[in-house]
């Protein structure tokens, strides 16, 4: 998409493999096993042996050596924001493409930023925001205070609509052809609040954050809470049927894991067909987000999907592979990422998020 004569365009990071590290083919399907469904049990790293085919003392060293060299950021807790009642966004915002470094530290700051990202469009800086139920500012609040901070030109809030996807596994053995293939379409997932209490909120406190490549790594959490180990995967369990924990799984290093390209897809399409479309899109296996969001004005895409392969040109292949089989669709447009200022966990019932507004807005 063209930009004005001012806008500075960022480089993308196209480089093929990235900072990629030499893996095995053992390496591989270890890491795509701990990407799925993390087993809660006492003693994960042995089933996990098990499926890989090697004992489980060297599924933990393996998994000890890749979190060493930066390969897997973490193995934990995916909690649900939604299911909390926190609320949350994605933000495209125009900031100063000359000294973006500047408003991304600000924005930074933010407790619930987990992720802030430059890319080659107009609207430059795009972020996810979350803040707590009980927020004195909210949403909006929060919003006006970081453009008065960043002197943001302008902003978009792109909350989601429909969610159709939101799974972050890389398939570290499969080719392009794979990545850029359908898989099973599944209908749009729950994003309302669930119930839930104060025991649920330890439980997440004790839990969030990177759990310990051991043999038994629920243990520590466990006999902070005065629980047994066994109590603690049953109540963890639980949270799982009423949609408060997605699953326990690791999360990867993009770059280092060789997958050093990211393009988000926005598209148009029907509006009578919204839904099936979603759909059908998020079932591309190189496709880990996928959401319907809002239009404005100045922006008419309807529906956003995340590509992440190991190079830019296989990015565009899946991209491509959805264009050209998936029926109704007006119009795209690709912004691929050529700075990441943060990308974490967000971490849930801290003090951070009342202190972050008593300190910039004096609530």
């Amino acid at each position: 998409m063209a930009t004005s004569d001012k806008t500075a365009v960022p480089k993308i990071r196209s480089r093929k493999d990235g900072a990629a590290v030499p893996l095995d083919a053992t390496d591989k399907s270890l890491m795509n096993t701990l990407q799925g469904a993390f087993p809660l049990v006492p003693r994960p790293y042995a089933e996990i042996a098990t499926v890989v085919g090697i004992s489980e003392d060297e599924v933990l060293a393996r998994t000890q050596r890749l979190e060493k060299d930066r390969i897997i950021r973490q193995v934990t807790p995916i909690y649900d924001t939604r299911a909390f009642g926190y609320g949350s966004m994605l933000v495209a915002a125009k900031v100063d493409a000359e000294n973006p470094w500047r408003p991304a530290k600000v924005i930074n700051d933010h407790p619930g930023v987990s992720h802030n990202y430059l890319r080659n469009h107009d609207f430059n800086m795009w972020f996810t925001l979350a803040v707590e139920e009980d927020s004195k500012l909210g949403l909006q609040g929060t919003l006006d205070v970081l453009q008065e901070l960043t002197g943001a030109e302008s902003i978009r809030q792109l909350p989601t609509l429909q969610l159709f996807k939101i799974r972050m596994d890389l398939d570290m053995a499969g080719d392009t052809k794979d990545l850029a293939t359908a898989g099973v379409a599944v209908a749009p997932a729950e994003t309302e609040r669930q119930p839930y209490d104060e025991f649920d909120k330890k439980v997440v406190r004790e839990t969030q954050g990177s759990l310990p490549i051991v043999q038994e790594p629920f243990a520590p959490a466990a006999k902070a809470l005065g629980i047994s180990q066994e109590a603690l995967l049953e109540h963890l369990e639980g949270m799982t049927e009423r949609k408060l924990l997605r699953r326990v799984a690791a999360i990867l290093f993009h770059r280092r894991a060789g997958f050093s390209a990211n393009g988000m897809g926005v598209w148009q399409v029907d509006p009578d067909r919204i839904e099936e479309i979603g759909i059908r899109m998020a079932a591309y296996r190189g496709i880990s987000h996928c959401y319907q969001r809002p239009t404005y004005a100045d922006w008419k895409y309807q529906v956003f999907t995340m590509a992440h392969g190991r190079s830019k040109e296989e990015c565009d292949a899946i991209l491509d592979a959805i264009a050209n089989e998936v029926p109704g669709i007006e119009d795209r447009s690709t912004l691929y990422s050529s700075t990441e200022f943060k990308k974490i966990r967000l971490q849930y019932f801290t003090e951070q998020f009342k202190d972050w507004e008593r300190q910039n807005a004096g609530v």
